[in-house]
């Protein structure tokens, strides 16, 4: 049951809390240092830039999918047409707003955007994964898009990604 309060004034609270502090004291005592908890500390360099192309993406895809229409926020993400790391920018013309697992295989190469603003899935996914049944049912919709012609994603950068991420 979620967001029960129990009080350990009450006796099913503290029957509760006894039982909680029995399990934690049968478990084991070694301790790891951070050091085999996590790895070893490591330098990264930060996108700079990488909120605010999350929040102007977001924004103008009225806050859904392009490709689903899904709006439930913690499931999307501002997805790259061209990769930052790969000379991308943090422009609306290069951002699609895409659910989280659409996100994964757009940048994985199993699906695509066309330069027309269709959907396409690669066989791949069938072939690969014996799978993607939900994803072939998008092949060949046509991806909701901002308004305003400036901040649709640009064709040549669609372009670029069918033919340098897109494994048809």
């Amino acid at each position: 049951m979620s967001f029960k309060t129990y009080d350990t004034g009450d006796a099913e609270g503290l029957g509760l809390w006894d039982a909680v502090c029995d399990r934690l004291a049968r478990l084991p005592t070694t301790v790891l240092s951070d050091h085999d908890r996590f790895g070893a500390p490591q330098l990264i360099k930060p996108r700079l830039g990488q909120g605010a192309f999350r929040v102007l993406v977001t924004d103008i895809y009225g806050r859904r999918c392009a490709v689903t229409r899904e709006r439930t926020l913690p499931a999307l993400e501002a997805a790259h047409i061209r990769p930052y790391s790969d000379g991308g920018v943090h422009e609306a013309p290069n951002g699609l707003l895409l659910r989280r697992d659409i996100h994964s295989l757009f940048d994985a190469g199993y699906v695509t955007v066309t330069p027309s603003l269709h959907f396409e899935v690669s066989r791949r996914i069938k072939e690969e994964f014996e799978n993607g049944r939900h994803y072939y049912e998008l092949h060949g919709s046509e991806i909701e898009c901002p308004l305003p012609p400036a901040l649709r994603p640009a064709p040549e950068l669609l372009a670029w990604h069918n033919q340098h991420c897109f494994k048809g």
